[in-house]
């Protein structure tokens, strides 16, 4: 009895080694079968990747030679240079638009699948951007309009912002001020609100005030400052030199000038000028009043 119980166990555990055998031998068949299967799926993934890369990387090239011949083509045309800059940006983000739907066609997704999202959320988007769209629009009137242009002097009344415009972008425009630093407003606020543009003539009038004293000769006063304004290099000729009492003020005379100079000599004209009348008046005695104190003391 003993015997034929230890041949059925050997039995047993022969026919347990081959199952496990065989069920690895399945199991190696099945996961190889698997990867196999997988195989082309990766492929063409990786074929699919590939395409994109190159036909991003050969429409960066594109985008870049259509730029450049639209910048070519607008300044043969002699186009504002907001309006370069303003046209350039559309372009350059309409044609990333276009070369990112061109990708995603490659990984099946259409382009009809594109225009009915973009489509739906229409409204959605219309809401979350209106802010944008706004500045969009306001970027189209300064370009219609010509309010001001690149390189003008513009003051934004509602917040006091002002400096040189250096670039009209799609949604914002760029001043740069006179410490160099960068203002950036939105093309919507620029055209919604008021604002000065010093610079758009080409001229620009220089005006200055100067107090003296009651007891100063008026009459002097008055000549020495025509004589500077008359030799003043940066004047415009054509143009009539003003001199004038503008205030009787409580303490002193105000004495205004007013003269004509380019738009780019501004500046540097009326400190010059400032600092020669304040120069002349020392020299010809005549007082120009500040704040004082006189204290008198009795016995």
């Amino acid at each position: 009895m003993e015997i034929t119980d230890i041949s059925t166990e050997a039995v047993t555990l022969e026919d347990v080694t081959a199952a496990a055998e065989k069920l690895k031998e399945t199991d190696a068949n099945v996961i190889r079968e698997w990867l196999e299967s997988l195989l082309p799926g990766i492929l063409g993934f990786a074929v699919q990747v590939l395409l994109a890369v190159v036909v991003y990387f050969i429409g960066t090239k594109i985008i870049k030679l259509v730029r450049k011949i639209l910048k070519r083509w607008l300044d043969k045309a002699d186009a504002d240079v907001g309006a370069k800059q303003f046209l350039d940006a559309l372009v350059k983000y309409i044609l990333y638009f276009v070369l990112v739907v061109i990708i995603l066609t490659f990984f099946g997704v259409t382009t009809a699948s594109v225009i009915a999202v973009v489509g739906s959320a229409g409204v959605t988007i219309g809401l979350a951007l209106q802010g944008s769209l706004s500045n969009f629009a306001g970027g189209v009137l300064i370009l219609l309009l010509k309010p001001f242009k690149v390189g003008d002097y513009i003051k934004e009344d509602t917040h006091g912002n002002e400096g040189t415009v250096a670039e009209i972008s799609i949604f914002y425009t760029k001043l740069l001020t006179a410490d160099h630093k960068t203002i950036i407003i939105p093309n919507g606020t620029l055209a919604n609100s008021s604002l000065t543009n010093a610079t758009y003539s080409e001229s620009r009038r220089v005006d200055l005030e100067v107090g003296i004293a009651y007891e100063a000769d008026l009459k002097l006063a008055k000549k020495v400052m025509y004589e500077l304004a008359e030799a003043e290099s940066c004047r415009l000729p054509q143009e009539a030199i003003q001199v004038f009492v503008s205030e009787l003020g409580s303490s002193e005379v105000k004495i205004g000038m007013r003269i004509w100079v380019k738009n780019e000599d501004y500046w540097d004209t009326k400190w010059r000028l400032t600092e020669n009348i304040k120069l002349a008046f020392d020299e010809k005695g005549i007082e120009i009043p500040y704040q004082k104190i006189d204290v008198q003391m009795r016995e």
